[in-house]
């Protein structure tokens, strides 16, 4: 038996007990590679290019990035902006996730050198550009079916199909298990980054395109320079070698329920343990109270959040994650913008560009609210009505935040407990100084907050 042991155990198939130093063990970081360093406390600007002026061109989008880099944000989302496709189309322009050619660029909004003028022009003013890429499906009448009809997925009759379950008929699947297909789209995304300037993409359905190629694809990327991925999914393994941020859908759900009644703030505990526990520090989680899929088909913030909607808002800033703002936000729009039509948003003067404004400011300047590893983790405070109030702490050896949040429809005394949250604060709205001890409470309205900001 001694025989056998040892044999094993030369052989690695058993370990011996160790023998080492506690600290002989140097585990691998889970994420394998470097997050760009303008992504640190950067916030994401969404543009619906067929939206976003009345004329719903690249040249008209142009004219707006001066207002886009007053207002704080860093990276510009735009929409596909790739040739849509005809057949079976939907409405009258069709969708822009409906890609007809990867390489070109939809007419409707200009042409190509219109776009790279676009792009070399938000860099001049310190922007920073990603494509939203749509990888998991094309339109029927992509060019890809003539060339290449064997990148397709087929169904029992051997015909090419749209993603089941959904009612997503006016686009066809295509089949990862075809090295072509991968070659294929490496290029393609390749080219836009390298020969066009883009620093990145949003991709679109992530999660129905094999893990492998996405961590190929950012590899690929990354050798040519930065850039900063987003996965339109939520999951924890995209992180560890592909994308930078993931969409945070059960924090949205979690806040809905709330605003709604149909939960109190304690439900959005189980999000929050496992955004710390399950989740590497490293990930960017992506936070917003609307989007393009969530104002054309679930309602605007307004009608989502009610009274709870600017609540919700800041919450997304001084909350740990990346903070999204959809195009129109600022202006206070109230519409639902149209998917398959023109339906150019209307430009007003708002409350809300000013509030937009101070929490970009905030979130740029405070390095406790930075995205991931750059920024402090939340701590909560204990409090006299948890399932009224939630409260917490970020805080680092520089910058300091506490945060209360009456996420119901009652006013409330709220009182805490322990002393993290102990300090002189300046207040977010008021810009009062604010002395903060164990006897502090706060009087607050439904729906309302506190975000008190350490004291210089």
């Amino acid at each position: 038996m001694k025989t056998l042991l040892m044999a094993l155990l030369l052989s690695g198939a058993v370990l011996a007990p160790a023998t080492a130093a506690p600290d002989a063990y140097q585990p691998k970081p889970y994420v394998q590679f470097q997050h760009a360093d303008w992504t640190k406390n950067a916030s994401i600007y969404q543009i619906n290019t067929r939206q976003f002026t009345a004329e719903g061109t690249f040249r008209a989008a142009e004219r707006e990035l001066p207002r886009l880099k007053a207002l704080g944000v860093d990276i510009l989302w735009l929409m596909p902006i790739h040739p849509i496709g005809q057949v079976k189309r939907k409405g009258a322009l069709g969708s822009p996730y409906a890609v007809r050619d990867y390489l070109g660029v939809n007419p409707e909004f200009g042409t190509l050198a219109d776009f790279k003028h676009f792009v070399d022009a938000a860099h001049a003013q310190g922007l920073h550009v990603i494509l939203d890429w749509v990888g998991n499906h094309t339109s029927w009448d992509n060019v890809l079916r003539t060339s290449h009809p064997e990148w397709y997925e087929k169904d029992r009759k051997g015909q090419p199909h749209p993603t089941p379950w959904y009612d997503w008929d006016d686009i066809i699947d295509l089949d990862y298990q075809q090295p072509g297909l991968r070659r294929y789209m490496t290029d393609a995304m390749r080219y836009w980054v390298r020969d066009i300037g883009v620093d990145g993409y949003r991709v679109d359905a992530a999660g129905l395109t094999p893990l492998d190629f996405w961590e190929h694809v950012a590899a690929e990327l990354r050798a040519v320079k930065p850039v900063f991925l987003l996965a339109e999914w939520e999951s924890r393994d995209l992180h560890a070698k592909a994308f930078d941020a993931s969409y945070a859908w059960t924090w949205w759900d979690g806040l809905r329920a709330v605003a709604e009644g149909k939960a109190d703030p304690t439900s959005l505990y189980t999000y929050y343990a496992w955004k710390q526990k399950f989740y590497p520090k490293q990930a960017y989680r992506m936070l917003y109270t609307t989007n393009h899929d969530k104002n054309a088909w679930d309602g605007t913030e307004f009608e989502i959040f009610g009274p709870a909607v600017d609540a919700a808002i800041v919450f997304s800033f001084v909350s740990e994650g990346m903070p999204m703002i959809y195009n129109g936000q600022e202006a206070g729009n109230r519409k639902r913008l149209a998917f398959f039509e023109r339906d150019a948003i209307q430009w007003q003067a708002s409350p809300y560009t000013a509030l937009y404004t101070k929490l970009l400011a905030l979130k740029k300047q405070n390095s406790a609210l930075w995205n991931g590893e750059w920024g402090a983790t939340m701590e909560q405070v204990p409090n006299n009505a948890p399932k009224q109030v939630f409260s917490f702490v970020r805080q680092n050896a520089k910058d300091k935040v506490f945060a209360v949040f009456n996420l119901s429809a009652q006013p409330v005394q709220a009182g805490f407990r322990d002393d993290l949250h102990v300090g002189s604060y300046r207040d977010f709205s008021t810009g009062e100084t604010v002395r903060v001890d164990s006897t502090t409470q706060f009087q607050m309205a439904p729906w309302s907050y506190r975000i008190m900001i350490k004291a210089e």
